[in-house]
């Protein structure tokens, strides 16, 4: 628990507005992802392809797209931004993995090293000071 405090406290003494946004634009990219797989079940069936010869690949594909909705909820407004980015990674290597498991696609590639990078970074940074995890530590 102290590990965490530092990190707030770290985390909020170097906020910059411009941290803030690439969070919220975090949080959208996993949301669009998540309404992506939902509505272009074709897409989904093909990426599931390398996973469906590995115990649980079911249990991964349908904890998919709920994981990316409220995870990318969640972040876009800063509550539980370090358990949701944690929640996310599993994800992220199954997205990386599927390219060098499956067809190589170097745009999805691209984009989950980058969503991998910034998910990262959140779990360390935190939520910064323009979230609900700062607005309701001040109101304790």
């Amino acid at each position: 628990m102290g590990l965490i405090k530092n990190l707030n406290k770290w985390a909020n003494a170097h906020t910059y507005l411009i941290l803030d946004l690439i969070r919220i634009l975090l949080g959208v990219v996993l949301f669009v992802k998540g309404i992506e797989f939902m509505t272009n079940y074709e897409e989904m069936e093909r990426l599931a392809e390398p996973f469906e010869e590995v115990p649980g690949g079911m249990i991964f594909l349908h904890y998919l797209i709920p994981a990316h909705f409220v995870g990318g909820i969640l972040i876009v407004v800063g509550l539980l931004t370090r358990w949701a980015a944690i929640a996310q990674i599993p994800i992220i290597f199954g997205a990386i993995l599927t390219n060098f498991l499956g067809e190589m696609n170097t745009n999805n590639l691209m984009l989950s090293i980058i969503v991998l990078l910034a998910t990262l970074f959140f779990i360390v940074y935190g939520s910064g000071k323009h979230s609900v995890d700062y607005y309701l530590k001040m109101q304790q």
